[in-house]
């Protein structure tokens, strides 16, 4: 199951009380206040991990506590550090503060790894306390309390490709055919659930990523469809494919649609609507004459070009490759 949203408590562990102790041995006249300092609490911390895909562990855990420090001792002894708790996230995961929407971390390399809570300080025991005019102080301090923060784990799939268009445009054919990614493929609406990533081969040794994300449709921004929930998994990619069904079950009117995802995309955030586009028609083995004339003239009255494709009979896959490694800037072999 592929989760990329999710709510966690953290706590940082509460610092150790700070000791009241007093030394008692033979021999030792006067010794003196001996009450060792509390320990820290465990930190906690969050690290990217490339071996998750997925947030699917924090549906069935949502609180996380760190260690807390041993409390002082006689002899001024102090109380053991407490152990630090580190939490694993997929790459590509935000970390953000539920209650001001701070963006706390974005882990978009592995093995990145922050702070999330700081532990709390250890309470002083009464031998800090000792000074040339209180040669036996009895007072000691309590451990302060370990950070507390409410955290919103969000995932962002990192590919260079995005493959974006209305439900049952060929987004999951195409990236069957171009990768060895294996989507669900059906002819209803909404097939596609989760964003699919696909690792496309260009050459003998280039190679590029591709995710197919789930249809988007008129008010996605507002959480229509699908809606907002994937169209998050755009923000990474450098270049968008934007795929139009020029078939008979495809859009009436091309153009309009093309221009209805490009106001979603800009709707949800700005820099989404000013990505590089490639603009497909797709499924020309069955492409009816007259949506494909319709979109051709709404590309060149936009003055963008236009892609034909085919998944099935791979029309026209190579030059769309071509373009894509063209403007990631990766050389082919």
């Amino acid at each position: 199951m592929f989760v990329d949203y999710s709510r966690i408590e953290v706590k940082a562990g509460d610092g150790g009380d700070g000791s009241r102790a007093f030394r008692r041995e033979k021999f030792v006249p006067r010794g003196g206040p001996s009450g060792g300092n509390g320990g820290a609490g465990g930190n906690v911390y969050v690290k990217s991990s490339p071996h998750l895909t997925t947030l699917l562990a924090f549906r069935y855990k949502k609180h996380f506590l760190a260690q807390r420090g041993g409390h002082g001792s006689g002899k001024n002894q102090t109380g053991k550090t407490g152990e630090a708790l580190t939490i694993e996230v997929p790459v590509g995961t935000l970390a953000i503060d539920a209650d001001t929407r701070e963006i706390i971390c974005d882990l978009n390399t592995p093995d990145q790894v922050k702070l999330l809570a700081i532990g709390g300080r250890g309470g002083r025991g009464n031998a800090s306390f000792k000074s040339s005019t209180n040669q036996a102080p009895e007072n000691s301090e309590p451990g302060s309390p370990g950070q507390h923060r409410n955290l919103i784990l969000e995932l962002k799939v990192l590919a260079d490709v995005g493959l974006v268009g209305y439900p049952n445009a060929g987004k999951s054919t195409l990236i069957s055919v171009i990768s060895a990614a294996r989507p669900a493929i059906a002819e209803y609406p909404f097939t596609t659930l989760t964003p699919n990533l696909g690792v496309v081969p260009h050459g003998e040794y280039d190679s590029f990523v591709v995710a197919d994300i789930p249809g988007l449709i008129e008010g996605a921004h507002t959480g229509t469809g699908l809606g907002d929930r994937f169209l998050r998994h755009v923000e990474r990619t450098r270049v968008l494919v934007h795929l139009v069904d020029v078939s008979e079950l495809g859009p009436e009117n091309p153009g309009a649609a093309v221009d209805v995802i490009d106001r979603e995309l800009g709707a949800y955030r700005t820099e989404l609507a000013e990505k590089p586009q490639i603009l497909v028609a797709s499924k020309m083995d069955i492409g009816d004459v007259e949506r494909v004339k319709s979109l051709e003239s709404f590309a060149n009255s936009r003055g963008r070009s236009l892609v034909k494709i085919s998944s099935v009979s791979n029309r026209g896959l190579k030059e769309l490759k071509d373009i894509i490694v063209s403007m990631l800037g990766v050389e082919s072999s």
